[in-house]
C-alpha cells in the first residue's frame, strides 16, 4: 500500500505536499489543480499553482513546473518539462524529452517534436497564425 502523499522540500526550504493523482498515480502538489480526466502517469510531477484540464495526459517522468498550464486534451511527452508559467494550449502535443522554457506559449494544436527546446517566452503556433521568430531552438 502506498503512502497517501509525499513531502518534498523546494529549493527555499518550504516543505511541499504531494498527492497521488487518482488517474495515474503521478504526484500533484496540494495547490495544483489537475481534472479528475486528466491522465497523470506514475513518476510525473506537477508542481504549486499549475494547472491541467481535462483530458489532458501527462507522461511518465514528465515534470509540470510552478504555475504553468496544460490545457484541456493536451499531451505531455514521457519526462517532458513545461517550465514555469509556461502554456500548452488545448489540443496541443509535446514529444517525449521536449522541454518548454519559462513564460512560453504553445499554441492550441501545436505538435512539438521529440527533443525540441522551446525558449523562454516564445510563441509558438500552428502554419497559418502568427509564429514568433527563434521561438524553438
Amino acid at each position: 500500500m502506498r503512502p497517501t502523499h509525499v513531502e518534498l522540500e523546494d529549493d527555499d526550504g518550504v516543505v511541499l505536499r504531494y498527492f497521488h493523482h487518482a488517474n495515474g498515480g503521478g504526484l500533484v502538489e496540494s495547490s495544483a489543480r489537475v481534472h479528475p480526466t486528466a491522465f497523470v502517469a506514475a513518476g510525473a510531477y506537477v508542481d504549486p499553482g499549475a494547472q491541467v484540464g481535462a483530458d489532458a495526459r501527462v507522461g511518465a517522468g514528465a515534470w509540470i513546473d510552478r504555475r504553468a498550464a496544460v490545457a484541456a486534451k493536451a499531451v505531455v511527452g514521457a519526462d517532458a518539462h513545461v517550465g514555469p508559467g509556461a502554456v500548452v494550449g488545448r489540443g496541443a502535443t509535446l514529444g517525449p524529452r521536449v522541454r518548454v522554457g519559462a513564460d512560453a506559449r504553445i499554441g492550441p494544436g501545436v505538435a512539438v517534436p521529440v527533443d525540441t527546446a522551446v525558449k523562454a517566452g516564445a510563441v509558438v503556433e500552428v502554419a497559418g497564425r502568427r509564429r514568433k521568430v527563434g521561438a524553438a531552438a
